[in-house]
């Protein structure tokens, strides 16, 4: 070995500690959460101030993959009308069109994700598919599920 090549390794090997040490408390970032993969679990009929309505009813099958914290309550974020505790994460469900049908702003943990539903006069032909759009309004981000029948 010559004198310049253990020189040169002297000077490389503190460089070399000191990126390793600088590089232990960097966290490594979750992997992204999937979008949501929304179905129909049943569309009932119901009536309301003496009109009859067709309740559809949706779940997300991997509502699991998200973590209840994405559902807190945010008050620190704007408010949903008079609600200032509504939820981090919003859930609007729109036509394929994008026209948006109807939402919630305060579902408390994942699992809620599996009690989304809309409603519509029962003589008003549905979309024939919805989608549903989460907002996370603490990060900007958005998750947007596939296509859903609205019949069975």
């Amino acid at each position: 070995m010559t004198y310049t090549f253990r020189k040169k390794s002297l000077l490389f090997l503190p460089g070399l500690v000191l990126v390793l040490f600088a590089t232990q408390g960097v966290a490594i970032a979750p992997p992204p959460l999937p979008n949501p993969v929304l179905y129909l679990t049943v569309a009932e009929g119901f009536q309301q101030g003496g009109k009859s309505y067709i309740r559809y009813n949706y779940a997300v099958d991997n509502f699991a993959s998200y973590p209840d914290s994405l559902f807190a309550a945010a008050p620190a974020l704007p408010p949903c009308g008079k609600n200032t505790n509504s939820s981090r994460t919003w859930v609007d469900i729109y036509d394929s069109r994008g026209k948006r049908i109807y939402g919630f702003c305060a579902l408390g943990k994942a699992s809620d994700l599996n009690k989304l539903w809309f409603a519509l006069p029962d003589d008003v032909v549905p979309p024939s598919y919805v989608y549903i759009e989460m907002n996370d309004r603490q990060t900007n981000t958005k998750y947007k599920s596939n296509l859903a029948d609205t019949t069975n």
